[in-house]
């Protein structure tokens, strides 16, 4: 199994200057999994070789644009023009609506899916896709979609933990232990007093609490990206003892062997 970072970018002015991509990771291995696909997701997974047309499965953690931009198409490249196709899994805002009345995904595509799912934090799912068995763990978040949710996914093998926007609380870390790799959205290298999200000296306290092999940080704000991404993940190696590593658009983890690479975006290259 191996996960793909399509955007490591976070916050809004990252967002709109698109510093960092912001298409959100995929998962792949028995099935194939894209999570948080805000925008540019279609581009960024043509630019680095990942065919939307072979998913299986959606997760959309929370309804924020960044995180459920390009849901709908996605759901076009794999519904196989307009036969029921694909799975989704997302937080109630984002299936049902927020507060407002807003959704993350359209009737339109929810009705082009084979079935979706709500999670809700807490209550695990254990699944059955295409004959293949996974088990995702929805977990607690704090972060201004109160329905929102990080998971701890369990497939193939391997233990893949996800925190989601969140900031630090008590019982976060317990969620994650035993995970081989835990991803953080660590947006900011201080705490700048705006609630809802990692900084690293939070983030360096949840790794070192939930132990996992490694840990890697993506969802990068302009300031992080500004302070050094990679000098932040050096110091929450230094001061937990535990692997860390900054995402870069384009990375490819193997989950077995936590092997690092890059891909090579391939647009501009025909």
């Amino acid at each position: 199994m191996e996960i793909v970072f399509l955007g490591t970018g976070g916050g809004r002015f990252n967002l709109v200057k698109q510093i960092r991509k912001t298409g959100g990771f995929r998962i792949n291995g028995s099935l194939n999994i894209h999570v948080d696909p805000g925008p540019g997701a279609l581009f960024s997974s043509l630019d680095y070789g990942q065919d939307a047309g072979k998913l299986d499965l959606i997760i959309a953690t929370h309804n924020h644009i960044d995180h459920t931009n390009d849901a709908g198409l996605l759901v076009e490249a794999f519904s196989k023009y307009g036969k029921k196709n694909g799975f989704f899994i997302g937080a109630r805002s984002v299936i049902k609506g927020d507060y407002k009345g807003d959704k993350g995904i359209s009737n339109y595509h929810l009705d082009s899916l084979e079935k979706y799912w709500i999670a809700e934090a807490g209550k695990p799912l254990s699944l059955e896709i295409r004959g293949k068995k996974f088990t995702i763990m929805p977990t607690k978040v704090k972060h201004e979609d109160k329905e929102g949710f990080g998971f701890v996914l369990e497939m193939d093998g391997a233990r893949i933990g996800y925190t989601s926007d969140t900031e630090y609380f008590e019982g976060i870390p317990e969620q994650y232990r035993g995970c081989d790799v835990l991803i953080l959205n660590n947006l900011k290298p201080n705490n700048d007093g705006v609630p809802g999200h990692l900084f690293t000296d939070t983030a360096i306290k949840l790794v070192k609490e939930a132990a996992p092999k490694l840990a890697v940080m993506t969802h990068l704000g302009l300031t992080m990206l500004k302070a050094g991404p990679e000098k932040e993940a050096a110091r929450i190696e230094k001061e937990t003892g535990i692997r860390a590593i900054s995402a870069l658009d384009g990375m490819k983890i193997d989950a077995a062997s936590l092997s690092v690479s890059q891909i090579e975006a391939r647009r501009g290259k025909e």
